[in-house]
């Protein structure tokens, strides 16, 4: 996959992984879309990036992503890649609340239906190109769940699920690619609460994501994925054990 000349859409693009990738494709010099819910934030970074554009959409509101492929489609009839980056993360003990079901319901929209719904919408522009590709981003829980991100963690397996199949689909008849993007724990405001300041520079994700368009990688496995996912294929338990240490599984 061709690193320059292309034109990308990230959702969740003003902040942490996303503005990284952004940020590493635009320097590049290709033609970069980042969305978000925050304006103010999303000025913020496209004040810090060459060849980009801003549009405030929510990728859990249907008519906002409605919005967003009309415009997509009318001005930017070159887009040949999305990267599903936008994501929410609800931490907390399945046995400690009495909202689980509501924090499920947020993350999976967020995190699951919301993308198979924006691949379905710009698939058809995407197969047009010459060459074209989906990255979904999951995560390191997408096969190895953290008790303290539960349904977080449910919402990225049945993404990583999805991917697999849409890759193979789309395989069969189209020359669109689909990549998965797992990070292990990344240094950002999103992973505060976990102890993000252990985790890797998003800079870091940014740059596998590139080496890995390079190299037609499809599965990314950042970091500490890469070892728990080799942990996982000999031993799920001893992976499971090793996400939550101090657990019994």
């Amino acid at each position: 996959m061709k690193t320059t000349g292309n034109t990308i859409l990230i959702t969740g693009g003003s902040a942490g992984i996303g503005f990284e990738i952004a940020k590493i494709f635009s320097e590049k010099g290709n033609n970069v879309i980042i969305t978000g819910r925050n304006e103010a934030r999303l000025n913020s970074a496209v004040a810090k990036l060459k060849n980009t554009t801003a549009i405030v959409s929510n990728v859990a509101d249907k008519q906002d992503v409605d919005k967003l492929v009309t415009t997509l489609k009318s001005d930017f009839p070159d887009l040949n890649i999305v990267i599903n980056n936008a994501g929410t993360a609800s931490y907390y003990l399945l046995n400690n609340v009495d909202n689980a079901y509501e924090r499920a319901e947020e993350e999976i929209l967020t995190n699951y239906l919301s993308i198979i719904g924006i691949n379905q919408k710009l698939s058809p522009l995407l197969i047009t190109q010459a060459e074209s590709a989906i990255v979904n981003v999951s995560s390191i829980a997408a096969f190895v769940p953290n008790h303290v991100i539960p349904t977080y963690a449910a919402s990225k397996a049945a993404l990583h699920s999805y991917t697999q199949s849409l890759r193979l689909t789309l395989a069969k008849t189209t020359s669109t690619k689909v990549f998965e993007l797992m990070p292990p724990l990344v240094n950002t405001d999103f992973s505060t609460e976990i102890g993000g300041e252990n985790g890797i520079a998003p800079r870091e994700v940014a740059e596998a994501l590139v080496h890995a368009f390079e190299t037609d990688t499809y599965e990314i496995r950042v970091g500490r994925t890469a070892e728990l996912f080799g942990l996982f294929l000999q031993s799920p338990e001893q992976a499971l054990l090793a996400m939550n240490p101090g657990s019994a599984a």
